[in-house]
């Protein structure tokens, strides 16, 4: 019978073993993977705007240049129409002198050339043998005379090599004429293809059909179809920027804009493996904290549940020992074990919670001192909230011993509160939610009240429980709109001080009122309160020498009003 019952608390010991070691290794394992993605997912999101902006910025300055060469090369022949008569422009010798000019200022003009409104080339300086040759039937002498200004895509024309050419038209004396200009190709080509992106960026320029108006690095020849097939943007939508595989099956990350200047769609193109390549990293990092946090998670799990474990058999040991008294008890004395117990069950998470706390401050200490944190203000403020997180740990842990003196009396820690300074102080924590929830704080504080002697700490918990409850009913009545929580305070002679939360909540009813501060009577819904709240409140003022009373009106609201000694 003895081994039975011996086998028996065993066996009740290997399951609490097993339920708290799942109860300590899953939640934090769990927290710390959902920290993880959401950190990897807002890194990722930062990387890839990033590069998506930088590569957009690049297009934009690119696309300006091309523009702005183009506008000069035409500014450069604008500038010779005016300067010069088709009469002096028909002279070779002239026509040269111009030319030469022309090379001082840009080498990319290979030819100049002279034509009459018939389309007869009567003037021609350069490498080829063009001058008698007819264009009236050309597609680009036909446009510049109807426009009066045009620049071709890439042809072959008469001389059979690929070129494109700027052409203008002036009004003389009743009469068209025409100068053009041929732009070197290979030299606008190098122009255009001067983008430096990581290994892979390139840049080149398409026509509206698709066709490479200049060459690609990594293939792709003049005149030759785009093989991909890209979607060009609307005119005057601005620059698009996409991911799409090539003909090889390869990523890329794409932005494309149409030029100003000229109907040519600017490409810019990057392997998406090299433009984020950063991400890769992140990716092995992520890997390696969950690695290194997990064992670190399991590690502090096994050790703590084996303290837990063993302390919890020694309190069975003890608790039989104590058995006949614990019969005998009051029923003081049962709340006050019941107290207890809850407290203690508190407690276990909370140094759970402490241990992972400090353990993420120091993964982040180390990650910060390695170089691989930056500051930041996303890392300002995540230190920030760690810090609060430390300051709630010790909060929830006062609570616990504000539970316990129902039970039993326990020694406060006595202080001077400035309450001109300390509500503020208070509120402050639960202003964020107020705010959130469209509620609006009040204070009403008198500028000569007296100081108090008191515990900080459990004078905030009231006040905290105070002003919650008072939102909860603020909410039940007006939801988001239209909520006013007031708290004041003021002397009242030289001996007593007054401290007040009023809400225009939902309110009370007066059969309600009378139970308000007995140990677990509760009004919210199940799963919403435990009815300790306001009996802990009563508590602490009592111990406090002061008293604690509550008016309230059904659909009107609340006011629960403290009254505590005045120091000295």
């Amino acid at each position: 019978m003895k081994r039975s019952k011996a086998t028996d608390k065993t066996n009740h010991y290997l399951a609490m073993r097993r339920l708290i070691l799942s109860a300590m290794i899953g939640l934090p394992l769990a927290l710390l993977i959902s920290v993880l993605s959401i950190s990897y997912y807002f890194f990722t999101y930062s990387i890839e705007s990033g590069t998506t902006s930088s590569m957009v910025r690049i297009v934009e300055d690119h696309r300006h240049m091309i523009d702005t060469f183009l506008q000069e090369r035409k500014a450069d022949l604008v500038f010779v129409l005016r300067s010069y008569t088709f009469k002096d422009l028909s002279d070779p010798q002239r026509l040269e002198h111009v030319f030469e000019h022309l090379q001082e200022k840009s080498n990319t003009f290979v030819d100049l050339g002279i034509f009459n409104e018939a389309g007869v080339h009567v003037a021609y300086h350069g490498p080829y043998r063009l001058e008698g040759k007819i264009y009236k039937d050309t597609k680009w002498f036909k446009e510049v005379m109807k426009s009066g200004y045009y620049t071709s895509d890439i042809f072959l024309g008469f001389r059979r090599v690929p070129h494109f050419i700027i052409a203008i038209a002036k009004e003389e004396q009743g009469r068209r004429w025409v100068i053009r200009a041929t732009i070197d190709t290979y030299l606008f080509s190098n122009l255009v293809e001067g983008v430096r992106i990581g290994k892979t960026g390139e840049a080149y320029l398409l026509n509206a059909q698709g066709v490479f108006q200049t060459e690609r690095r990594s293939g792709g020849h003049l005149l030759e179809k785009d093989p991909e097939t890209l979607q060009f943007p609307a005119r005057g939508g601005g620059i698009r920027t996409f991911v799409q595989k090539d003909a090889r099956g390869e990523k890329y990350l794409y932005a494309t804009t149409w030029l100003r200047e000229k109907n040519w769609l600017l490409v810019v193109r990057q392997e998406r493996s090299d433009a984020f390549k950063t991400l890769s990293t992140a990716t092995y990092l992520v890997l390696l904290v969950s690695l290194l946090g997990g064992a670190a998670i399991i590690s502090l799990a096994f050790f703590l549940t084996g303290r837990i474990v063993g302390r919890m058999k020694q309190a069975d040991m003890e608790k039989r020992s104590l058995s006949e008294q614990l019969i005998r008890a009051s029923r003081l004395a049962e709340l006050g074990e019941m107290a207890g117990g809850f407290a203690h069950e508190i407690n276990n998470p909370l140094q759970i919670i402490r241990s992972e706390q400090a353990l993420i401050e120091t993964i982040l200490s180390d990650l910060k001192n390695a170089g691989e944190l930056k500051e930041s203000k996303d890392l300002a403020e995540l230190e920030e909230s760690m810090d609060q997180i430390r300051l709630q740990i010790d909060r929830c842990a006062k609570i616990t011993q504000s539970i316990l003196q129902f039970g039993r009396q326990s020694e406060s820690s006595l202080e001077e509160i400035d309450l001109r300074a300390y509500i503020p102080q208070v509120t402050a924590m639960i202003s964020k939610k107020a705010s959130v929830h469209g509620i609006k704080l009040v204070y009403e504080i008198s500028n000569d009240i007296p100081r108090v002697n008191g515990d900080p700490g459990q004078l905030q918990q009231v006040l905290i429980n105070l002003l919650n409850n008072a939102m909860d009913a603020v909410l039940s009545r007006h939801g988001t709109e239209g909520g006013e929580i007031t708290i004041g305070a003021f002397g009242r002679g030289a001996e007593k001080v007054v401290i007040w939360v009023k809400d225009n909540g939902i309110g009370i009813s007066a059969e309600n009122l009378k139970n308000i501060f007995r140990p677990f009577f509760t009004t919210k819904p199940v799963g919403k309160g435990t009815g300790l709240g306001l009996s802990v409140c009563y508590g602490i003022i009592e111990n406090m020498g002061g008293t604690i009373e509550v008016e309230s009106e059904k659909g009107v609201g609340t006011t629960f009003t403290i009254t505590l000694p005045a120091e000295g």
